[in-house]
C-alpha cells in the first residue's frame, strides 16, 4: 500500500485563509434576474466548537480500523460545529469531488453579476474532456449551445467532465477556482486543474487535444507499466486535487450555513447536489427513511487491482432538519466494491444513530 506524504500540503498554499474586513450580500437573484449588492460587516468569529460526541467518534474509529486500508472520515454538525474524524487532516485525492468547488466559483461569479444561470454558452469541439462526458456526444462541428445552468447540472448530477472543464474555463481556470476557495476562508482543499490535466498527471499521459473522450483511455493503455507506476506514485504522494476530509466537511458546513454565497446561489448549488445520479450505493444507501442527502462522489482510475480516489462527500439532513456534513475518502483501495460501499453506508448509519441517540426530533438550535 503506497503511503504518501499525507498531511504535507494541508497547511500550505492550499489552505490560505480569506482576508478582509467585510463581505458582500447579493439579493434578489433569480435566473436572469437583477443583482443588488449590499455591503455587510464582518461577522464575529464563532466560539470554539465543542468536542465531538464520544460515541460517534468511537464508532467512526472502529469502522476505519475494520476496513484495514487508508480511510479518511469526517463528520461535522453544521449547527453545533463539532467535527468527528479519522485521519481527517491528511490529504486524499478528491477526483470529481472537485466539481463542487468549480461550481462554487461559477455561483460566486453569478452572484457578482458576471454570468447568469440562463445565459447561453457555446461548448466547442475543443472544449471536450476525457472519460465520462455525455455532453461530448452532443457537440457537433459548430459546437453545442446550452446554458450555464445546464453545465452546472451536468457537472454536479452526472459528473460530466466536459461540463466541469467548460465551467472552469469560463470562470478563468484552476487558479481562479483556487483563489475563490481561499477567499472564502476554506482550508485543506486543493483544485489542481481540469479533468484533462488531472487524469493526464495520474496516468503519465502527455496531453494532446486529440485525446478527448475515450481516446485518452486508449493512449493510456499503450503506456509502459513503469510509466504508469511512477505517475500514480507521484500523484498519490502529492495529489494536486488533494483535500482533507475535515477541510471538505467544514467547507460544506459553511456552504449550508449560507456563509459562501447568496441564498439563491446556495440553494441552487445544494439543490443540484441533491439531484446527484451517482453514488446511490454509497452514503445515500445507509440513510434511514426520512433522511435526505446532497452530495458529490469521486471515482478515480483503477490500476494493478486497486482503485484510486473513491469518495463520497455531502450534506445529510435528518427528519428534524439538522444537517451534517460528511466525507468518506479512500486513497487507494483493493477492497471489493461491496466493501467500499458498505463502509460509506455504515458511516451514514452511524451519523443517523447518533442523531437518534441524542434525541432526534428536536429542532436544531
Amino acid at each position: 500500500m503506497r503511503r504518501p506524504r499525507t498531511a504535507l500540503l494541508a497547511g500550505l498554499a492550499l489552505t490560505i485563509a480569506a482576508a478582509g474586513c467585510g463581505w458582500v450580500t447579493i439579493t434578489g437573484l433569480e435566473k436572469g434576474g437583477a443583482v443588488q449588492l449590499t455591503s455587510a460587516p464582518a461577522q464575529a468569529k464563532p466560539p470554539p466548537a465543542p468536542p465531538a460526541p464520544a460515541e460517534l467518534q468511537a464508532r467512526l474509529t472502529e469502522l476505519a480500523e475494520d476496513y484495514r486500508e487508508d480511510v479518511g472520515i469526517a463528520v461535522t454538525d453544521v449547527t453545533e460545529r463539532w467535527t468527528a474524524s479519522v485521519d481527517g487532516g491528511s490529504l486524499y485525492p478528491q477526483q470529481s469531488v472537485v466539481k463542487i468547488w468549480v461550481a462554487l466559483a461559477m455561483m460566486e461569479a453569478i452572484d457578482q453579476g458576471r454570468f447568469r444561470l440562463d445565459q447561453p454558452v457555446l461548448v466547442r469541439p475543443e472544449d471536450r474532456s476525457v472519460f465520462y462526458e455525455p455532453l461530448g456526444r452532443k457537440i457537433g462541428r459548430t459546437g453545442f449551445l446550452t446554458t450555464y445552468y445546464d453545465l452546472l447540472s451536468r457537472s454536479l448530477t452526472e459528473s460530466d467532465n466536459t461540463a466541469n472543464d467548460k465551467i472552469m474555463s469560463e470562470v478563468g481556470g484552476a487558479a481562479i477556482v483556487t483563489d475563490v476557495v481561499a477567499r472564502k476562508g476554506l482550508t485543506g482543499i486543493g483544485i489542481g486543474g481540469d479533468e484533462k490535466m488531472l487524469q493526464s498527471l495520474t496516468a503519465g499521459v502527455e496531453w494532446r487535444p486529440e485525446l478527448v473522450g475515450w481516446r485518452f483511455k486508449e493512449a493510456r493503455a499503450k503506456l509502459p507499466d513503469e510509466v504508469r507506476d511512477r505517475a500514480l506514485d507521484a500523484y498519490l504522494a502529492n495529489p494536486p486535487d488533494g483535500a482533507t476530509p475535515i477541510g471538505l466537511t467544514h467547507g460544506l458546513a459553511a456552504l449550508q450555513r449560507g456563509e459562501l454565497l447568496s441564498k439563491p446561489s446556495t440553494d441552487t448549488l445544494i439543490g443540484l447536489m441533491a439531484e446527484a445520479k451517482t453514488g446511490n450505493l454509497r452514503l445515500k444507501a445507509g440513510l434511514p427513511p426520512g433522511w435526505s442527502i446532497a452530495h458529490k462522489t469521486g471515482t478515480g482510475p483503477d490500476w494493478r487491482g486497486a482503485s484510486v480516489g473513491i469518495n463520497d462527500v455531502g450534506l445529510i439532513t435528518a427528519p428534524d432538519g439538522r444537517v451534517y456534513a460528511v466525507a468518506v475518502m479512500l486513497r487507494e483501495t483493493k477492497r471489493p466494491f461491496r466493501d467500499r460501499q458498505r463502509l460509506m453506508q455504515q458511516v451514514a448509519r452511524a451519523v443517523a444513530d447518533h442523531w437518534q441517540q441524542r434525541g432526534g426530533g428536536a429542532a436544531p438550535v
